[in-house]
């Protein structure tokens, strides 16, 4: 159930048109009353003789009473309640107690008191009422309105456990701005998936994510095509920014502007300028990682870096301080626009799906300590500066390793939530995480199948000993692994990791035990990448072939030495 305060307005007559008339689009069906303040008001939808003139003057006749000074400017309070589309249909009588505890919970009607303001609920679909009421009560007063926002939601989450609705999580007030139902159906009209205020809402995320001044930043809107307006101080300083989409257009054929508080609170200027002034002077020049192979300019590279900041961010999300967390938890949502920006077709809807259902969770009542974020938001910079990448050879390769760390980031992100009793935030966390599992799938369904083909490929003594090295290694997650599908392609990549010179006992101990593998749908997939990625072996393994110059001839010739050899060997011969 969602209650929604709409903005106050002057014409009590007017709204009442709009609820009582059939609507733009018809959507409008049998409007009348279900409840009002003394349960008598005339109803113009059920009673022929009562007119919408006769209730908008019972109405306004406490406002009338007072002297024209004294009159509130603006006396029309209304509150729109919505069920789910999923949820039963209520009765009338249910839709009017419902819009009886909702004016009670507001502050609009004291039932004990009998001093309210006059309202009336009016229900003109199956899924939503709305509730009009006039700002001065029947002893001249006015109501006692504050937080009554809040107070609306929380009778909502009541209402929702005993009528046997939805449950909604209960927000803490940082999330973006709901679309309004004008917005939506325009929406529809247009053909338009999501409304104008959530597309430009992620542009401009996209834009954001990763920029490091505010010439980067308007650069990024204006080649996204988005029309940009700024609010400029007479002393030239720049005070905020609003954005439109050009084919989005008013009643005047003007294009609607949207400032970027309203898009989301973390969009403002001020607070976007918060990531810039944390950034180091040199963050323009990110270190070359050791263990990235291709040119470090590249998708692949960018890829790689990113997979390795996720991979530190984990740890500090999971055991760091609250304020240096949410630092990391929004920098991570940089991290999924800009991937979502750069990605092949075959992964852009799950990877954008991920990213919009992440911006929830980006935010909370934790003020987020800037700085500590650097390597997340230069990761960021790094995959949109780089550009698009290839759905195949090392950069779809390298993106299904980035996803894969990013996974267990954004699963750790859920969790911090739910931990700090930020419920809408953790269900934000989750869904985005089933986005990321279904875009990794469609990313590693390549470099696995390959990585699997060179692992069923090996000689036997190879695969016999690499399972001695396993139950050496994890000894209780072993079998487990043995039995997963994915086994051959580690099996493959503990064979280049002992061709390239390193430990495989070693290295798989140290990455298996440096983070949690419980929320792993695949350990073996998870450790194969872990394993990839800190032992800087190529990503994408599709060229090598058999009796190669690559660590497939080296893994052969490792199975020839460890024929006759009862346990596992530690390091290289």
């Amino acid at each position: 159930m969602i209650p929604r305060i709409q903005k106050r307005g002057q014409r009590t007559l007017g709204l009442l048109y709009y609820l009582y008339e059939p609507g733009k689009y018809e959507e409008h069906t049998d409007p009348h009353l279900v409840a009002s303040w003394d349960n008598n008001a005339p109803d113009p939808g059920r009673d022929e003789a009562a007119t919408l003139k006769q209730l908008q003057q019972l109405l306004d006749q406490p406002v009338e009473n007072l002297d024209v000074a004294e009159r509130p400017k603006k006396h029309v309070w209304h509150l729109s309640v919505r069920n789910a589309a999923e949820d039963r249909i209520l009765t009338d009588e249910e839709w009017g107690d419902v819009a009886r505890r909702m004016v009670a919970a507001a502050g609009i009607d004291d039932p004990e008191q009998g001093t309210g303001c006059r309202w009336a609920a009016v229900r003109h679909a199956d899924d939503h009422i709305h509730i009009v009421a006039t700002l001065v009560c029947e002893d001249g007063y006015g109501p006692d309105l504050d937080h009554d926002a809040a107070r609306v939601q929380a009778q909502a989450r009541a209402l929702e456990v005993e009528l046997g609705l939805r449950r909604l999580n209960n927000g803490d007030g940082t999330a973006a701005k709901r679309p309004t139902s004008a917005e939506r159906h325009k929406a529809e009209r247009q053909g338009r998936e999501r409304t104008a205020r959530e597309e430009l809402r992620q542009s401009v995320r996209r834009a954001v994510a990763g920029a490091a001044s505010e010439e980067e930043f308007f650069d990024r809107l204006a080649a996204a095509g988005l029309l940009i307006r700024k609010r400029v101080a007479p002393s030239g300083d720049l005070l905020g920014y609003k954005v439109a989409l050009p084919n989005d257009l008013n009643a005047q054929g003007e294009p609607v502007f949207y400032p970027g508080a309203r898009l989301a609170p973390d969009l403002s200027l001020p607070r976007i300028r918060e990531r810039w002034s944390a950034d180091a002077p040199d963050q323009d020049t990110a270190p070359v990682d050791p263990t990235v192979r291709t040119a470090p300019s590249g998708p692949a590279a960018a890829r790689r870096r990113t997979a390795s900041a996720a991979w530190q961010a984990v740890l500090v999300v999971e055991h760091g301080e609250d304020a240096v967390a949410a630092a990391y938890i929004a920098a991570a949502g940089e991290v999924l626009d800009a991937l979502a920006k750069t990605s092949a077709a075959h992964t852009r809807r799950e990877l954008r799906e991920a990213a919009f259902a992440f911006e929830r969770a980006s935010r909370s009542h934790v003020r987020a300590e800037r700085g500590h974020d650097r390597a997340l938001r230069q990761a960021a910079r790094d995959l949109v500066r780089s550009g698009p990448a290839l759905g195949r050879g090392e950069d779809g390769a390298t993106t299904a390793m980035a996803i894969d760390m990013l996974f267990f980031l954004i699963t750790a992100a859920a969790h911090w939530h739910a931990k700090n009793n930020h419920a809408q935030q953790a269900a934000a966390a989750g869904q985005a995480a089933e986005h990321l599992r279904a875009a990794y799938q469609a990313a590693a369904a390549q470099p696995l199948g390959a990585l699997y083909q060179r692992g069923r490929r090996l000689n036997r003594p190879l695969r016999q000993w690499q399972t001695a090295v396993l139950r050496e290694a994890l000894p209780e997650l072993a079998e487990q692994i043995l039995t997963e599908p994915g086994w051959y392609a580690l099996a493959a990549t503990l064979a280049d990791v002992e061709a390239a010179g390193h430990d495989p006992a070693a290295l798989l101990t140290e990455t298996a035990g440096r983070r949690e593998l419980d929320t792993a749908e695949s350990v073996s997939d998870v450790l194969m990448w872990r394993l990839r990625r800190t032992a800087g072996l190529p990503a994408d393994t599709t060229s090598m072939v058999p009796g190669g110059q690559g660590p497939e001839r080296s893994a052969h010739r490792a199975g020839q030495r460890t024929r006759g050899q009862a346990g596992p060997r530690r390091g290289r011969p």
